[in-house]
């Protein structure tokens, strides 16, 4: 999609702000009381979020009271509502593998799949009114009734291993083949069609249906410091991320914009549709964050794995970018956010700080790229950037880059995460 860019105009002003810390408490934590190893969660029918917790299912309102619902077997790490307005999940145990379904009101039913050691991972609505899930163990695509009918469908690369699945715009099923290195792609009635991701993307991991009509994945193996994109017919580009990799999950957030987990890495990350990329540290160290999910408050939540927490986090993101030629340092931003809020930006060079600007804002989706100029702009070392979007209560989201002006590359960048202060 191609979006103008704004030009913003700059005077610089007398400002004492100092440089922005990145803050760690700004996303809410909710610690669990039963189960364990958090690993999917989803928008549930009755306004609350739905996740995975070892033999537990567990339920979490947006104000962070807990319920748990026991389950006989392992629920893996995908979970969604269906259309019978129950709730969804995959599981195993042993070689028996499941597909689980639990009411508002917590009452379970599980059923397993015809193949053994079928190991079914991620699961979808489709648009004939059944789910759709990913056998890894067996390299099959599943489909469940909501009378617990299940067939399956083989994929045709051998050893595919099939993690993500999610519904795309055009009424089929797509899926990521994390070792065939593929997304596939299965109609409602059962035929598959594979699409190569190349060689810039290694093991697609998880999927989903973005606000610009492709679906937008993330990789499983290390580095993972990609995003991938694929078209409808089969076009595939990538997005670099920075500074860190991400290999968890990826939802389409509230504002417009794609958000992912970064596992391993400890973070929650933003991306537009134009790949701009912004990442936030998570509060709790080596949580290892996996699912996620938009809530019915218009937040992003997601399940920390290793801490054994649900996370919330503000849709909110600046897209900050610095560049510098010809003695002009341009500023781009890629704003977006759900709520109206107060936009500043502050240039800080050593000890001294100016305001370039102060603005309200209502809210800003999809996001709006704007760019500035500052001309004349004498080489002056590393030169940083602040910008925060406000509310009365406080920051909801900040970011910040540092360039290197003697050299025109980028020297840092930090940000203070999206989240209620």
């Amino acid at each position: 999609m191609n979006r103008g860019r704004v030009l913003v105009f700059f005077v610089l002003l007398p400002s004492p702000v100092a440089m922005l810390q990145a803050q760690s408490d700004t996303i809410s934590e909710y610690p669990l009381s039963q189960g364990c190893c958090p690993n999917g969660i989803a928008n549930g029918p009755d306004g609350a979020l739905w996740f995975t917790a070892g033999y537990i299912i567990g339920r979490i309102t947006t104000s962070g009271a807990f319920s748990y619902y026991p389950v006989s077997f392992t629920p893996e790490g995908g979970i969604a509502v269906g259309p019978d307005d129950a709730l969804w999940f995959t599981g195993s145990d042993a070689s028996v593998g499941s597909i689980g379904r639990v009411t508002p009101k917590g009452n379970v039913t599980q059923y397993p799949t015809p193949t053994v050691d079928s190991f079914p991972q991620s699961i979808t609505a489709g648009s004939d009114g059944a789910m759709w899930f990913t056998e890894s163990g067996a390299d099959k695509i599943g489909r469940i009734t909501t009378a617990g009918v299940i067939e399956e469908y083989p994929i045709p690369t051998p050893n595919s291993y099939p993690i993500g699945i999610a519904a795309g715009p055009d009424g089929a099923l797509w899926f990521t083949e994390s070792i065939g290195n593929k997304i596939g792609r299965i109609t409602t009635k059962g035929v598959i069609e594979e699409f190569a991701v190349g060689n810039t993307l290694v093991s697609p991991n998880w999927i989903t249906a973005g606000p610009d009509g492709a679906l937008w994945f993330t990789e499983l193996s290390l580095p993972a410091a990609r995003i991938g994109r694929i078209t409808t017919a089969g076009v595939v580009t990538s997005f670099i991320l920075s500074p860190d990799g991400a290999n968890g999950q990826i939802t389409a957030g509230p504002d417009g914009a794609l958000w992912f987990t970064g596992g391993v890495f400890n973070s929650v990350g933003r991306i537009t549709t134009s790949g701009v990329v912004t990442e936030y540290p998570l509060p709790s160290a080596s949580s290892f964050p996996t699912g996620i999910t938009t809530g019915p408050d218009g937040a992003l939540w997601l399940v920390e794995n290793d801490a054994g927490n649900i996370a919330r986090a503000t849709a909110c993101g600046i897209g900050l970018s610095l560049s510098f030629a010809n003695s002009a340092l341009t500023i781009n931003f890629d704003v977006g956010i759900t709520t109206a809020a107060t936009w500043r930006a502050w240039i800080v060079n050593g000890s001294s700080a100016s305001r370039l600007f102060e603005k309200s804002l209502g809210p800003l989706t999809p996001p709006r790229a704007f760019t500035g100029t500052l001309s004349n702009f004498s080489s002056q070392g590393n030169v940083a950037v602040s910008s925060t979007l406000s509310s009365p209560n406080g920051i909801i989201c900040s970011d910040e880059q540092t360039l290197d002006t003697t050299g025109g590359s980028t020297a840092g960048q930090a940000g203070i995460p999206p989240g209620l202060p």
